[in-house]
């Protein structure tokens, strides 16, 4: 179901038919590195995966991380949307995605995009996003949809300090 349009892009919610690029996506070093090992392997692996935390946000919270997909040709090209994580007062803002699209402005036309689409169509007030405090590429998108550097925080005791940006959106 398409959930958004920017001038390039369709956001729409991840289904069971997403699996193969669920995989490829959950499996980029950068994913790994910069998000976490979801210890997703195989096809079967994506599916449970898109069922158990994709597919279940939008049930629970009526959003959730939308498959971004070039409107040109239809290409998957990744992630991006709104997360409500244990640990975090306000509703995060997220997005990964193929390093094949990286440099295009992807992340940033459909950040904003789902910023936009937080305050409008959800009344959310505020949204914050967090990154490790290495990834340059994750923090220019947070600064260009005007979020700011707030504090740094931990999502659990065992976790790394990650960089906590926000946005009042009212």
């Amino acid at each position: 179901m398409k959930i958004l349009e920017t001038e390039r892009l369709i956001l729409q919610q991840v289904s069971s038919d997403d699996a193969e690029v669920i995989l490829a996506l959950l499996n980029e070093p950068s994913f790994i590195q910069n998000i976490g090992d979801r210890g997703v392997r195989t096809l079967d692996d994506a599916r449970a995966y898109i069922a158990d935390r994709l597919v279940a946000s939008y049930e629970k919270y009526g959003f959730g991380m939308y498959l971004v997909v070039l409107k040109e040709t239809g290409a998957p090209t990744g992630l991006c949307g709104l997360v409500k994580r244990d640990g975090l007062d306000n509703v995060d803002i997220g997005y990964a995605f193929l390093s094949k699209y990286w440099s295009k402005g992807y992340a940033t036309e459909s950040a904003i995009a789902v910023k936009k689409y937080a305050k409008n169509s959800i009344g959310l007030e505020r949204i914050v996003g967090i990154t490790d405090p290495n990834n340059q590429g994750s923090i220019r998108v947070l600064e260009k949809i005007g979020l700011e550097f707030e504090k740094m925080v931990r999502l659990s005791e065992d976790d790394i300090d990650l960089n906590l940006y926000a946005v009042d959106l009212t």
